[in-house]
């Protein structure tokens, strides 16, 4: 199975940016699709991006796109999300996740790391 650490959260004015890394341990990282889910105090935790496992196709929640990319590097077995235009609303814990299907990226999650804080001040 693979562990996954996150790192990177912190807290940052509305506007400003932050990029979010997930290192990953494991021999099958690289045959992983990855992502990041948040979760705000009070409410599910939902799904923001997704990548596969050659890093060649993505895709991002509505409230997202345009100001997120997820991206990944497999030979240092890390993925990232570059956040930018941050906004208050973008509060909350953000998780990376492991999945076995890129397409079915939210209903196959393997492994999930520990949660990193993000807060953003208005």
């Amino acid at each position: 199975q693979v562990q996954l650490v996150e790192s990177g959260g912190g807290l940052v004015q509305a506007g400003g940016s932050l990029r979010l890394s997930c290192a990953a341990s494991g021999r099958t990282f690289n045959k992983q699709a990855m992502g990041w889910f948040r979760q705000a105090p009070g409410k599910e935790r939902e799904f923001v991006a997704a990548i596969n496992w050659s890093g060649g196709s993505t895709y991002y929640a509505d409230s997202v796109k345009g100001r997120f990319t997820i991206s990944r590097d497999n030979a240092k077995n890390t993925v990232y999300l570059q956040m930018n235009s941050l906004k208050p609303e973008d509060t909350a814990v953000y998780y990376c996740a492991t999945s076995s299907s890129y397409t079915n990226y939210e209903t196959r999650i393997g492994s999930w790391g520990q949660g990193t804080q993000v807060t953003v001040s208005s």
